[in-house]
C-alpha cells in the first residue's frame, strides 16, 4: 500500500477545499470499499480527507413528503430508521441484503453510491482492465464473466454495479446532492450514473472534487407497497447475482402504478422503464408481469457465461410482483 497522509474534515467546506487543493486525495466515509482497493493497489490516494463528524447524519422528512437522507448515515441506522421502513421498505430491505452486520455499521450511504465493480479483473493488476487502465482491454469478455452485465454493456466493460441500495433508490427516482468549491449542485440518480460506452473508467457525472452530501427521495405513496429479492450464491454473506425492488398500486386489479429496478445485469442500477410502461394501466397478473419483464428483457445481450441471468431476471420480476399483486387483494 502507498504511503497516504490523513486529515478529518470540520465542515463541509473544509472538506471540499481539501480534496480540491490535491487531485490524489480521497474522500473517506466508512472506508469498506476504498480501503480495500487501496491494499490491492487499484486505489492509491496521497491523503484521505475524513468525512465522517460531518453534520450529514440526518434522516428527516421534506416539506412535500419526501424524505432526505445525509449522507453519512450508515447502512445499519438507514434500514432501522422508522420512516424508511414505513414508506420505503424494499430500501431498508435492500440495505440488510448486502453485506454483513459489522459491515453495514461502517458504511455509509455516500459510500455505497460510489462503490466500485467487484469485478475479479478489476482488482488483478496482472490482467487488463479498461475500468481501471483506459485502452487496456477488458478481460471478462472473453473470460470468467458468469455474474457480469446483460443490459447495457460493451465490448469495453460488461461490469456490473454492486450495490444493493442503489437498485430501490433507483426504483424511487432518488435525487443525489453534492457539494463543490463553485457551490452545490444535484443529479437524480438516473443521471448520476454513466452509461458504459467506450469510457467505463468514467463511472459518475458528479463533478471533479465533488462530496456527496445526501440523497433526497421524492414522495412516492406506492413505495410503501415495495418490496426487493436478492438472489445471491451462499445465503450469509455475497453479492447478488440477480436483484429487483418493485412497488405495485393495483385498484380492482388494475395496475394504477408500478416502480421496478434490477440489480446485477448492468453496470449501474437499472430502471426497467419499458416493463413499466408495459403494465401501466393493464391487468395485475401473472402473465402480465411475465410480458413484461420479456418487454425489458429484448434489449439483453448476454455473453456465454451469464445468459442464465436472463431467466433469473424474469422469474424475479413476475415472482415479486405477483407477491404485491397479492398482497393488494387481502
Amino acid at each position: 500500500m502507498r504511503d497516504f497522509g490523513y486529515q478529518r474534515a470540520h465542515d463541509v467546506p473544509g472538506a471540499v477545499a481539501l480534496l480540491g487543493a490535491d487531485p490524489d486525495a480521497r474522500y473517506l466515509g466508512g472506508g469498506t470499499n476504498l480501503v480495500d482497493l487501496m491494499k490491492t493497489g487499484v486505489e492509491r490516494p496521497a491523503l484521505l480527507v475524513d468525512v465522517r463528524e460531518l453534520p450529514l447524519d440526518g434522516i428527516e422528512s421534506t416539506d412535500d413528503g419526501g424524505l432526505r437522507i445525509g449522507a453519512t448515515v450508515t447502512n445499519s441506522d438507514l434500514a432501522a430508521h422508522p420512516e424508511v421502513r414505513c414508506r420505503y421498505p424494499a430500501l431498508a430491505e435492500a440495505v440488510l441484503a448486502g453485506a454483513s452486520g459489522q459491515l453495514r455499521n461502517m458504511a455509509t450511504v455516500g459510500g455505497n453510491l460510489l462503490q466500485r465493480t467487484r469485478c475479479g479483473y478489476f482488482t488483478d493488476l496482472s490482467k487488463p482492465c479498461n475500468k481501471r487502465t483506459p485502452g487496456s482491454g477488458c478481460s471478462a469478455v472473453r473470460g470468467e464473466h458468469h455474474n457480469h452485465a446483460i443490459l447495457g454493456a460493451t465490448a469495453h466493460c460488461v461490469a456490473i454495479h454492486p450495490s444493493d441500495m442503489g437498485v430501490a433508490l433507483a426504483a424511487f427516482d432518488a435525487v443525489v446532492t453534492y457539494e463543490t468549491v463553485d457551490g452545490p449542485g444535484q443529479l437524480p440518480l438516473a443521471e448520476f450514473y454513466l452509461p458504459v460506452g467506450d469510457t467505463p473508467h468514467l463511472e459518475t457525472a458528479l463533478p471533479p472534487g465533488a462530496l456527496i452530501t445526501g440523497i433526497t427521495l421524492p414522495p412516492a405513496p406506492v413505495a410503501a407497497h415495495s418490496r426487493y429479492r436478492k438472489v445471491r450464491e451462499r445465503a450469509s454473506y455475497a453479492f447478488a447475482i440477480g436483484s429487483i425492488a418493485g412497488a405495485l398500486d393495483v385498484r380492482d386489479g388494475v395496475v394504477h402504478e408500478v416502480r421496478v429496478a434490477l440489480g446485477a445485469v448492468a453496470s449501474r442500477p437499472w430502471r426497467a422503464r419499458a416493463a413499466e410502461r408495459a403494465l401501466a394501466g393493464g391487468p395485475a397478473t401473472a402473465e402480465a408481469f411475465a410480458a413484461a419483464a420479456d418487454a425489458e428483457l429484448a434489449a439483453a445481450e448476454p455473453l456465454s457465461g451469464n445468459a442464465y441471468k436472463v431467466t433469473l431476471t424474469r422469474n424475479l420480476v413476475v415472482a415479486l410482483l405477483t407477491e404485491l399483486a397479492e398482497e393488494a387483494t387481502r
